[in-house]
């Protein structure tokens, strides 16, 4: 199993860009770029709780788990 930040559909859903989230909490925009990408591999936990206080939600609202398709190949075999 892998987890995903969300971080990309609640900007859409609030009506946030990522640039204001960036100036929100007072980092680089390509910091935001990366989390809203599907590459994220670590992330800080402060930096979690920055983005779940400046957009007023939950960690469980921002992280999801998703089934890892290599260990469903591997699960099949």
């Amino acid at each position: 199993m892998k987890i995903r930040l969300r971080l990309k559909e609640i900007l859409a859903e609030k009506g946030i860009s990522q640039r204001e989230l960036a100036r929100m909490m007072g980092i680089r925009h390509p910091t935001i770029n990366h989390l809203c990408s599907d590459n994220v591999d670590r992330v800080y936990i402060r930096t979690l709780e920055q983005i779940c206080e400046a957009l007023n939600i939950t960690v469980d609202q921002l992280i999801v788990s998703v089934e890892d398709d290599d260990s469903t190949a591997k699960e099949s075999s």
